[in-house]
């Protein structure tokens, strides 16, 4: 005669967020559900944070997020359970109703060991411990595929006389895996510029890169004009931490104080 014994516990964990940037927050649920009569106490989970073998080093790429725990039995929001984290979390003091469930949301962000290139991801497993058993369950999140873009803005020289040659320069700094070839620059010069000349990565601007009133000192890029490389990334052989080093694109604007 053979029979079949199904857990009375399982558990399943779900990333809310689709993706992650590096310093960025991703919102995790887990889902305890009980199918027996009795309710099981006690219960602790135990999150390895993602962590990861690089080379020698045991890597973990995300830090919880102090005081983002949130505790529900049947739908109903729980006291705080008791929260220990470090390389690894650890929620401890969960109740799972009979024939019920427990879910328990929190938050970890993605820290220098997160990778960040195209085609990376976080997975990390969570424990369920309780009820005379261990089960486990995981949730990948990969890194978002964007451009995540800054700018700097100066002039030179700092004073300048009437009629005399200024010069405007931006730099346009690109910390994400993907290159933005779509961004518009757009300033408003005051007092107006005349005579302008345009470059972008060092190279003269085509006519057709931009536009420009004498008029009102409006002046604006054309979409696909300025193109921002993607970021690049390295690791510290020593420590694992990845740098972030990222694209970045120089226009300048020179003209006359009219």
């Amino acid at each position: 005669v053979t029979g079949e014994i199904d857990d009375v516990l399982t558990v399943t964990k779900t990333a809310v967020s689709s993706d992650y940037v590096p310093g960025g927050t991703i919102t995790y649920a887990v889902a305890l559900v009980n199918s027996g009569t009795s309710d099981l106490t006690g219960v602790t989970l135990t999150d390895d944070l993602g962590a990861y073998t690089y080379q020698t080093l045991t890597l973990v790429p995300l830090n919880y997020v102090d005081g983002s725990v949130q505790y529900f039995a049947d739908g109903v929001l729980q006291p705080a359970p008791t929260v220990t984290s470090g390389n690894t979390l650890v929620i401890s003091g969960i109740t799972v109703p009979a024939d019920g469930d427990a879910v328990i949301i929190y938050q970890a962000q993605a820290n220098e060991y997160a990778p960040a290139a195209t085609g990376s991801s976080i997975t990390n497993t969570v424990t369920a411990a309780g009820a005379g058993t261990e089960i486990t369950a995981s949730a990948t999140v990969p890194a978002a595929n964007a451009a995540f873009l800054s700018i700097d803005k100066s002039l030179s020289p700092a004073s300048v006389k009437a009629y005399g040659l200024i010069n405007y320069t931006f730099v346009i700094s690109n910390t994400g895996n993907t290159a933005e070839n779509t961004a518009v620059l757009s300033d408003l010069f005051d007092p107006a510029l005349t005579g302008i000349s345009v470059t972008i990565g060092g190279a003269p601007a085509a006519s057709g890169d931009y536009t420009y009133s004498e008029t009102t000192g409006e002046f604006a890029t054309t979409s696909g004009a300025i193109e921002v490389p993607a970021a690049t990334y390295s690791r510290d052989e020593t420590t694992g931490a990845v740098t972030v080093i990222p694209g970045t694109v120089e226009i300048t604007v020179s003209g006359y104080i009219s």
